[in-house]
């Protein structure tokens, strides 16, 4: 439309920031040899971030870099979901069409909620957390796949003004970016991130990250204001001037060219007000009226004005607004946008200037005649940004009865774009509306979106929508986008008008028990996921609430959440038949994904109640059937419980092989959350294998890519785990605490809390802290171990049991001793073992209590190896063939087995890494003169006839440890100062290569180093 222009205010010139373009153009190079780089660029507005990044770009392009500029749109104080990167997509579209289409194919329509150019987007999928990771997933690997063979730098600006879902994906994009020739920088006004602005977490977060860099542009020197009116005015100016602009501009190069422009167009020095809205105006002023007229139309219609849409707004003659926007553009106010199709501000800052010196009742006009012109012609602007931009001309307006039903629409779109922020934030104006809406215009408006089961309004063709069905859409879209607290409170708000609506002397919700129902199940959710409690109360009253009623998907939801609960917290006949009735209800009201996720869980319930394989026939029907219906949540649900219950069983290969198959599902499918179930699930299992290399270092990933909670907590639970098999107690600690604090104490589950309690223990036993393992078993057992924990009470009870026999003849162990293995021979009785694994567990431990009791049978752990062998535990295979060796040599037995069992467990030993119990297998060997074949990680010392180098005194003040007398005692009885006695225990201390003097103790008696006590 027009030519080019003169921008004379403009220095030709770069200007300083030598080691900013240094730094991009280094990344440039890195991510060009195949290390993805991301930046991020701020400074206040007016500093030179456009500029800077205009030069980057000219030099990307110059080394053969494909570039893609997008930039967040601000509509009034609305973004548009996702438009820097739309607008980024776009333009890789326009330059690689064929490498785009490649790099999208069979994943078109999920892409076409960020580019519509694609196809047609996806159907609507049941509400999740996961189809948002889904879509962030697709884009990263989308961006991936094009910057494999060649170079792509993607620019983001202004992320001050950027939605909340630009900057979710933005925040994913910078996190799981590992791979690909790509190059990503975003800007931001610096001095608009305020406290609460809602870019300041993402900021800090991103700080926290190795791989974000980030730059800080400062203002201008003196000699660099220099330099840039030596460019502007193609002349040295002189000194005074200099001084002059410098002061007024403060080193602001956008400042500093207005400044100049007053100068130059006959301003008297000094003349110009401070102010800066008025140094903003002033060339704005300089316009004639018809060019303010259309400065004024392009301020108030957004970041960007589509030509069509600005001449329908501004009423001008063709000719006339041509002219006036030429005015515009060659005072450098406008400038054209680079796909020619409409104008922008060249600053943000004069654009804000300008709006904000519109008189309220000429914004409430501009934004009307905005709307009217856009439902006149609805092709004035893309498809993508019509109902959006729409919804928010008719709000400014202030016509409530105009802009209702267009801010319900949005909100539809939002959500299927997955911009659940964006859609909440409309729903919530939605809300604001309503009451000042006309009965007649409420009551016309229909339902035309649900929230999972909530219940539809009678026939959605003639009953109107409802406040409460705004309320129900809310709560569901803050859930999803992460405001938990602001779901929280619009739910409670529900909760409120339904007790309003009903019958004093009827329960609540009584005149509408399935809405109610609805969401006091959502409230339960919300306050397991904010740590507030488990959510069992709520649920109860959403059951009472629906019994008695006809068969309903709400009524079919509750019976399946109710009976998952179940599932995790109180496994057994009630929560089987509840899952039962969950499955017949949503069957008769053909609720198929209710269907399916009551149906997993059933499942999973009929598995821990020793209907083995008809239960997991069940869970692998649910998963071919969810990948089949592509309702990819509970697909991803399945291939994290079908691992669980695998391994529960014993089948842990079958569980990796699962787990595995899960891992690639979760990646293809995006469901980033779900990755990190199952891979929590994966490293139990491969524990289980003696896969402990793999399983550390996927614990450590897990550690890295967990979103909720609970897989973020399992990172930390299997850390510890791998750290206290392998003796490493103080990294043990660390990971233990960790897990702790982050499962929190308000949602108690037994699959976590049985095992962190096992790790406890064993730490305790470690430390001889006999006292500790005893009070820690009789917390974790306190209220038994109900149907289904047997995979995490056996592992608990061998601790135990193995504690107090390597405890035993130590003084300090004999208080409570007896006391101690009653109780764990009492939990083992009642304790079930439906398959061999828990079956050779039980006859492990009470080998064990045998051996706490003096009574250590060679044949007893026979038969533990022996039902160990087939089951793929080397670990405890290892541990029985120990203690079987062991019991062969104390009693005389037969040596050479006694030695072909202590190599076969020191292979597995050093193998595994498992310190401890390499270290009791090569004392063993050294100790009855055993040649072990495998070398060891370190030569087996020969003991000389002291044992561990111990003079006959610090025997003897060894002896007096184990009994548990303090130094001074130790004193008193060998007739020797406390001092030298507390010498004599250091010593001890460093030749034994333990940390306390409890480990001491325990360490002599189990390796026999003090007189055996008898039985």
């Amino acid at each position: 439309m027009l030519g080019d222009v003169e921008n004379r205010s403009v220095s030709p010139v770069f200007v300083g920031r030598a080691g900013e373009l240094t730094a991009l153009t280094e990344a440039l190079s890195r991510a060009t040899a195949g290390e993805p780089q991301a930046l991020l660029v701020g400074g206040e507005a007016g500093v030179g971030k456009t500029r800077l990044l205009e030069e980057f770009l000219g030099e990307a392009c110059a080394q053969g870099a494909v570039v893609a500029v997008g930039g967040c749109v601000e509509i009034g104080a609305d973004g548009l979901p996702f438009a820097p990167f739309s607008t980024a997509l776009r333009a890789l579209r326009r330059t690689l069409p064929d490498e785009l289409a490649a790099a999208a194919q069979g994943q078109e329509g999920e892409l076409a909620r960020l580019l519509p150019e694609l196809g047609d987007a996806a159907g609507p999928e049941p509400y999740n957390e996961d189809s948002t990771a889904r879509l962030f997933e697709l884009t990263v690997r989308l961006l991936e796949r094009i910057a494999t063979d060649r170079t792509v730098v993607l620019a983001l600006e202004d992320l001050h003004w950027a939605d909340a879902s630009t900057r979710h994906l933005l925040a994913y994009l910078f996190r799981t970016l590992h791979r690909g020739r790509l190059v990503v920088v975003a800007t931001y006004r610096a001095d608009d991130i305020h406290r609460r602005h809602p870019l300041r977490p993402l900021l800090a977060e991103l700080d926290r990250l190795r791989t974000v860099r980030r730059i800080e542009l400062p203002r201008f020197t003196r000699t660099e204001v220099h330099r840039q009116l030596t460019g502007i005015l193609a002349a040295e100016p002189a000194a005074a001037l200099v001084d002059d602009i410098f002061r007024r501009s403060d080193g602001n190069a956008f400042f500093v060219e207005e400044l100049v422009v007053c100068q130059e167009s006959g301003c008297e020095p000094g003349g110009l007000s401070e102010s800066l809205r008025d140094l903003l105006l002033v060339r704005v002023e300089r316009l004639s009226e018809d060019a303010q007229k259309v400065a004024r139309i392009v301020a108030e219609g957004g970041s960007t004005v589509e030509y069509g849409l600005l001449a329908a707004v501004a009423r001008l003659p063709e000719d006339d607004l041509i002219e006036a926007l030429r005015a515009a553009v060659n005072a450098n106010i406008l400038l054209a946008v680079p796909d020619g199709e409409g104008y922008r501000f060249r600053h943000s800052l004069v654009r804000e200037a300008v709006s904000d010196d519109l008189l309220p009742g000429e914004r409430s006009r501009l934004n009307r005649r905005y709307a009217e012109a856009l439902e006149a012609d609805p092709g004035l602007v893309r498809a993508d940004e019509r109902t959006t931009r729409l919804a928010s001309y008719w709000y400014h307006a202030h016509d409530a009865a105009k802009a209702l039903p267009v801010v319900l629409r949005a909100a539809v779109e939002a959500r299927k774009r997955h911009a659940h922020a964006e859609q909440m934030r409309l729903l919530e104006r939605a809300m604001e509306l309503w009451d000042d809406v006309p009965e007649d215009v409420r009551a016309s408006l229909r339902p035309i979106d649900y929230a999972e089961a909530y219940p539809p309004c009678g026939c959605p063709d003639t009953t109107p929508l409802r406040y409460l069905d705004l309320l129900a859409e809310a709560a569901v879209a803050a859930r999803l986008c992460g405001e938990r607290e602001r779901a929280l409170k619009i739910v409670k708000r529900a909760l409120r008008i339904l007790d309003e609506e009903s019958d004093p002397a009827m329960a609540s919700g009584g005149k509408d028990p399935q809405r109610a129902a609805w969401f006091w199940t959502e409230r339960s959710r919300l306050m397991s996921n904010l740590g507030r409690g488990d959510g069992w109360a709520e649920l109860a009253t959403a059951q009472e609430l629906v019994r008695g009623l006809p068969p309903s998907a709400v009524h079919a939801k509750v019976l399946a959440v109710a009976a998952g609960w179940g599932m995790l917290h109180a496994p057994g006949l009630e929560s089987l038949a509840a899952a039962e009735r969950a499955v017949e209800y949503a069957r008769l009201v053909k609720a198929e994904p209710v269907e399916l996720n009551a149906r997993l869980t059933l499942g999973g319930l009929m598995v821990d109640a020793g209907d083995i394989e008809a239960g997991l026939a069940e869970m692998y029907a649910v998963l071919d059937r969810a990948r089949e219906l592509c309702v990819r949540n509970e697909a991803g649900r399945a291939y994290v419980n079908i691992p669980s219950c695998l391994e529960a069983v014993g089948r842990s290969r079958d569980a990796v092989r699962i787990a595995l198959e899960g891992l690639a599902y979760s990646r293809e499918s995006g469901l980033r959350d779900n990755e990190g179930w199952v891979l929590n699930n994966l490293v139990e299992s491969q524990i289980s294998l003696g896969h402990w290399d793999e399983a550390s270092e996927g614990a450590r990933r897990l550690q890295r890519i967990a979103y909720s909670t609970k897989p973020r907590a399992g990172a930390h639970l299997r850390r510890a785990q791998l750290a206290w098999l392998r003796g490493e107690l103080s990294v043990t600690a660390e990971h233990l605490a960790l897990a702790r604090d982050t499962y929190g104490k308000h949602d108690p589950m037994l699959q976590y809390l049985l095992p962190l309690a096992q790790v406890q223990l064993g730490v305790a036993a470690a430390q001889g802290r006999i006292a500790d393992v005893r009070t820690g078993l009789a917390e974790a057992a306190r209220d038994g171990f109900p149907t289904g924990s047997q995979r995490y009470a056996w592992p608990l009870l061998l601790v135990a049991a193995t504690a107090e026999a390597e405890a035993r003849g130590l003084p300090a162990a004999e208080e409570g001793r007896t006391e101690a293995l009653a109780l764990i021979r009492s939990y083992a009785k009642r304790l079930a073992a439906p398959v061999p694994v828990w079956q050779a567990h039980a006859l492990f431990v009470a080998a064990e209590l045998a051996r706490a009791e003096g009574r250590d049978d060679a044949d007893r752990w026979a038969e533990v190896a022996v039902a160990l062998g087939p089951l793929e535990r080397p670990y405890e295979l290892a541990r029985a063939r120990h203690r079987w060796a062991d019991a062969l040599l104390v009693r005389g037995g037969n040596r050479d087995r006694a030695t072909e069992l202590v190599r076969e467990a020191h292979v597995v030993a050093v193998h595994l890494g498992a310190r401890p119990l390499r270290e009791d297998l090569e004392l063993l060997a050294a100790r009855a003169r055993l040649a072990l074949m495998a070398p060891p990680a370190a030569p087996a010392p020969e003991p000389d006839h002291e044992g561990f180098g111990l003079t006959p005194r610090e025997q003897d003040v060894l002896r007096l440890v184990a009994m548990g007398r303090t130094n001074r005692r130790i004193a008193e009885e060998l007739f020797i100062s406390p001092k030298t006695a507390s010498v004599h225990v250091s010593n001890i201390l460093a030749k034994l290569g333990v940390s306390g003097r409890g480990e001491a103790a325990a360490l002599a008696h189990r390796l026999r180093l003090l007189p055996e006590v008898p039985a």
